[in-house]
């Protein structure tokens, strides 16, 4: 038994350590990551979601919500399905070291996963749990600064085939109206989600809008809604405090009656210049792009980033908008971990480069 236990440790720590060399996400995240940060307000989720229920002492204890919100890490970091994320628990080594556990010991299956999402969509405490990091964030010295930047990216469900009658209804919002479902269809259908066209192509899909700040490239800020919802309907909606006025967008957000209201809130308007039919950009046009593109263009840099960790796909598994909601604000919220661990790695790095620089100084 204890040649078992130091050679699953021995095992363990050579995977840790390749692991590390690869800069693998979980391994900094455990690292550096407070999970009890985020306890009560899962607890509190829970406790609403049942509120209905008959209080019992009997049966099973619950399944700790930090082991089932770190699932809900790896599942987004990997678009891994709920069944595929119960699967790779149980066999693969770096998983179970990030959720604590070890060989043999059990694993919450993909309904126990399933139905702890499922509270967290009620009352939005995904984002009562982004807002708790944020302000964590801020509090430990990543306060928001060199303005913001604006934007959002659409993100594909499964396409939903239907006649052209009941797509009509469904955008009507009349999908209670629909006969030519089944209920077991019926509960397959989005008919939240909305086509959108962009750069001639049609997607069916949500948006996920997101604030990211310049300096330390966090989202601060993000909302949900359908593709079909245009970027700048939201925009005062995802404007955060900051330590800088200047406020980055593309040119989708220019109106002259959003900068002349922006001017005189006392920010400073810093959006892409847009050319019309007729009246194409004038050379100050041009120059004041140049300028401001690389600091807008910063926040394709965090859409990239979460599009290279579920491996380029980001088709949502869920039905709905309430889960969508779920699902895309861990998608922002994992990034801030991810990067949050990211740059205190590198502030560590550079304190023992400093300390070895010291010491070799010194002698």
């Amino acid at each position: 038994m204890a040649d078992n236990l130091f050679g699953f440790q021995e095992h363990m720590a050579k995977i840790i350590e390749k692991a590390l060399k690869k800069g693998d996400p979980l391994v900094r995240m455990n690292q550096f990551v407070n999970w009890e940060l985020f306890r009560s307000d899962l607890e509190a989720a829970r406790e609403n979601a049942r509120a209905h229920e008959r209080k019992s002492n009997a049966g099973r204890p619950a399944t700790d919500v930090i082991l089932l919100f770190k699932m809900c890490v790896i599942q987004s970091l990997y678009n891994l399905s709920d069944e595929g994320i119960e699967q790779h628990c149980m066999w693969n080594s770096l998983f179970l070291w990030f959720l604590g556990l070890n060989f043999g010991d059990d694993v919450p299956d993909a309904n126990t996963l399933w139905v702890f999402r499922e509270t967290l969509a009620k009352d939005d405490a995904t984002k009562t749990i982004f807002l708790r990091f944020d302000a964590y964030l801020r509090e430990n010295g990543y306060e928001a600064r060199g303005g913001q930047i604006i934007d959002a990216t659409i993100v594909p469900v499964p396409v939903r085939r239907d006649s052209r009658e009941v797509n009509e209804k469904v955008k009507n919002g009349e999908a209670d109206s629909v006969t030519e479902w089944s209920e077991a269809t019926r509960r397959q259908k989005d008919v939240d989600a909305r086509w959108v066209k962009k750069n001639g192509k049609s997607t069916f899909g949500d948006k996920n809008h997101v604030s990211v700040d310049v300096e330390n490239k966090f989202v601060r800020e993000y909302k949900v809604t359908s593709a079909s919802v245009h970027d700048s309907q939201v925009y005062e909606e995802l404007i955060t405090e900051n330590e800088s006025p200047e406020e980055y967008a593309d040119s989708a957000y220019v109106s002259f009656f959003r900068l002349l209201i922006r001017f005189l809130l006392g920010k400073s308007p810093c959006m892409i210049a847009r050319a019309y039919s007729g009246r194409p950009l004038t050379e100050d046009q041009i120059a004041w792009n140049r300028e401001k593109s690389p600091v807008r263009c910063r926040v394709e840099h965090v859409f990239g980033a979460m599009r290279s960790r579920v491996c380029g796909s980001v088709l949502l598994r869920s039905i709905g908008f309430s889960r969508a909601r779920v699902v895309l604000g861990l998608r922002n919220l994992v990034y801030n971990l991810d990067r949050f661990s990211m740059l205190c790695e590198k502030k560590a790095r550079e304190m023992q480069v400093g300390m070895q620089g010291g010491g070799a100084a010194m002698a």
